[in-house]
């Protein structure tokens, strides 16, 4: 059971931690929105995080086959999601400076839909469980091992939705959301077209 907890938490805090395009994005929507709705948006990152680890648990050297074969294309159309991410997150900061009331920002449910879709289609997460598919490495223990991936990534992804939250509080400005938005897609598209090469 020990080996199961620590391989899971490893792999659980070794795809969350490194803030990537989703990450930079779940922070940039905790800025602007309440507390739970960046909650809501953390478990849907975290969910698809643990899905991808029971699949590579289950699967295993099974799946080899089938992701080869398609690894590329799926990396490929990830970065056109990612580019299409940071185009309306321009587009929303942008907006956001001219009418400034805005929007309201999308209720927990819809967040957590949202970044669970993000998040499945994530080439970082997809590699991620592709790679330790591919590579041999999937945890072999009980299934228990993805609920670990799965703590893991939701306590990562809950401390970014929070740090969102009191960045929004602490940056109040018009001026500050735009920079903040804008800055936030330029990442985002930059780990896009990165992904692309």
């Amino acid at each position: 059971m020990t080996g199961a907890v620590t391989a899971g938490l490893l792999a659980g805090y070794g795809i969350a931690i490194p803030v990537g395009a989703i990450g930079a994005h779940l922070v940039a929507v905790s800025a602007r929105s309440p507390w739970r709705t960046g909650a809501g948006a953390a478990l849907g990152v975290a969910t698809a995080d643990g899905a991808y680890a029971l699949a590579a648990v289950l699967g295993g050297t099974a799946l080899v086959p089938l992701l080869a074969p398609v690894a590329t294309p799926l990396r490929q159309a990830s970065a056109v999601v990612l580019l299409l991410l940071a185009a309306s997150s321009a587009r929303t900061a942008l907006r956001a400076r001219r009418a400034p009331a805005g929007r309201p920002p999308p209720p927990p449910g819809r967040a957590y839909g949202t970044f669970l879709g993000l998040t499945i289609l994530n080439p970082v997460t997809v590699l991620y469980f592709t790679a330790l598919v591919l590579g041999g490495h999937a945890t072999t223990g009980p299934a228990a091992s993805a609920v670990f991936v799965l703590a893991a990534s939701a306590s990562w992804q809950l401390a970014l939705a929070t740090a969102g939250t009191l960045l929004g509080r602490a940056l109040t400005g018009v001026r500050a959301r735009l920079l903040t938005g804008l800055a936030s897609s330029v990442l985002i598209g930059f780990l896009a077209v990165r992904m692309l090469w």
